[in-house]
């Protein structure tokens, strides 16, 4: 007795120590990173002042770039470097914790130089420029191309930078070479195919980042976390004590200043094929044999390949299909997808998916994965729902009446970064009263430290060449695979009108998808 009641508090002291230890900077690059070059192709876009100089600026603020490190904007505007730094300093006034005198020490390394992307000689020039600011700063040679343009230009573009002899790693000067493209890869498997062959005549795989920034949110990255290293959840993660599972990726907003790729893409190329198939397979991935970037990218290839095709004869029982029309958001009055801007009046594109998928393995047989997103619904939110089964028998059924609720899980990615568990107790009182209750936890609870921003996250993983949030080209091919016939039947058959059920601005998507919604929500 008196050697348990010591092992207690000894386990109380340490746990103690642990608690009352600061979690500031604990989570921070601590190691001088290489120096290098980030080159910005198409600078002068919304991709750049949104998103890659905030999320630089961030990694400034936060002593997370390496040092020195130059940032060289290129677009075909014709702008001064003047005229770039200050359309950047607007663009990052909003970023909490600056200092007086911050930008001026970020923007100290901000360049800026137009470039014809249809001219070879145009990049031999701004390989030159890039070799005499090497030499000038020393960042070692070492390059990341970050095409921030349309996907039609990637092929060109990783040309151009290869044929200029910047993609050649040791050699003519350089250090290592890095490219990084954005989704989408492809509009199906042949074009995902074709554009992998052109990156790889001037980049090995390993120099090749194709960005998925959903990866990298707190919640999303805390998946493999708590499953693998929490021994009270992998056990029960599976088809004997699992019901279903849902991921829904949900927009209040319309197609906005996206109609010319949103016309060609739709909601299945534009979330289906990356971000949902990212989500679910970390939710259905099996354990790594360690937290490398390839063995975790191995076990989400299988996956993949474990995931059961669309019988087409049923195709209607697998997917719904919609496009929002007129309605209103926070009571204000929004159009239809087919008034908005650049939209064809007659257009049958689809701007909201409900896909049932089973992964047809051990593990998960027979439990079926949810997957939703849309534009124009009631609300913007993205979570992943693990409902366990209910109890086999309730020992509570001549008291209460009624069947126990089942417990659920829940990983909030939007708008809160949070885990929550929902499970019965007993209500206060003389009667027997069973109440779902919560228990929470959200990623700022406890933590002071800097929570870097998605995109911010991903720029240090190029930086550091961590390939772990990065899709891999067979994972590429493999969720084209399984997408493919699904487009193809969408989209030649005779009754593609038919299939295509309208709802209405505000709402949860058509009348035929709340069965589904229902289950999620």
């Amino acid at each position: 007795m008196n050697e348990t009641r010591l092992e207690t508090k000894k386990f109380s002291a340490v746990v103690e120590e642990v608690s009352s230890q600061p979690t500031a900077g604990k989570c921070l690059i601590t190691e001088p990173l290489t120096s290098c070059t980030l080159i910005i192709v198409g600078a002068s876009g919304d991709l750049t002042a949104r998103k890659l100089i905030p999320a630089l600026f961030e990694l400034f603020l936060n002593n997370s770039l390496p040092n020195p490190f130059n940032i060289v904007g290129c677009s075909r505007t014709d702008l001064s470097g003047d005229d770039f730094r200050k359309k950047m300093k607007y663009a990052c006034e909003h970023i909490p914790g600056q200092s007086p005198g911050d930008w001026q020490k970020f923007a100290e390394n901000l360049y800026y130089r137009k470039v014809d992307y249809e001219s070879p000689r145009s990049f031999s020039e701004l390989a030159i420029y890039l070799r005499a600011l090497n030499s000038e700063k020393n960042t070692g040679g070492n390059w990341i191309f970050y095409l921030a343009v349309p996907p039609s230009l990637y092929p060109k573009l990783s040309r151009m930078i290869g044929q200029a002899g910047l993609s050649r790693e040791g050699r003519e000067g350089n250090g290592w070479s890095r490219i990084v493209v954005e989704k989408p890869f492809g509009s199906d498997l042949d074009s995902a195919l074709e554009l992998d062959r052109i990156l790889h005549t001037d980049f090995h795989e390993h120099q090749i980042f194709r960005i998925d920034h959903y990866l990298a949110k707190e919640t999303v990255q805390n998946i493999l976390m708590f499953r693998f290293a929490n021994a009270i959840f992998e056990p029960i993660w599976n088809r004997s004590f699992i019901d279903y599972i849902g991921i829904i990726a949900a927009e209040q907003l319309g197609v906005e200043h996206r109609a010319g790729y949103y016309e060609q893409a739709g909601v299945l190329r534009d979330m289906f094929q990356n971000h949902m198939k990212q989500l679910l397979a970390l939710i259905a991935l099996e354990p790594p044999a360690s937290f490398e970037a390839d063995r975790v990218r191995d076990e989400k290839i299988k996956v993949f390949r474990a995931m059961k095709p669309f019988d087409v004869g049923k195709f209607d029982e697998e997917l719904v299909l919609g496009q929002y029309g007129p309605g209103k958001i926070d009571g204000h009055h929004v159009s239809g997808y087919r008034e908005e801007p650049g939209i064809a009046p007659d257009s049958l594109v689809p701007t909201f998916a409900m896909m049932r998928i089973f992964v047809d393995n051990w593990r998960w047989k027979g439990v079926p994965f949810y997957l939703v997103s849309g534009k124009r619904l009631a609300r913007k939110v993205t979570k992943l729902v693990v409902q366990f089964k209910e109890v086999p028998h309730s020992l509570f059924q001549n008291v209460l009446g009624k069947h126990i609720i089942a417990n659920r899980l829940t990983f909030g990615v939007y708008p809160e970064e949070e885990i929550t568990l929902t499970f019965q107790t007993k209500s206060p009182g003389a009667r027997v009263c069973l109440r779902t209750v919560t228990m929470d936890f959200t990623y700022k609870q406890g933590f002071e430290g800097p929570a870097l921003e998605a995109y911010a996250k991903v720029l240090l993983d190029c930086i550091l060449g961590d390939h772990m949030l990065f899709w891999r080209q067979d994972g590429v091919e493999q969720s084209w695979s399984f997408l493919s016939p699904i487009l193809e039947e969408c989209e030649t058959c005779g009754n593609r009108g038919e299939r295509l059920h309208p709802y209405a601005s505000g709402s949860w998507g058509p009348k035929r998808a709340e069965k589904w919604m229902q289950l999620i929500l």
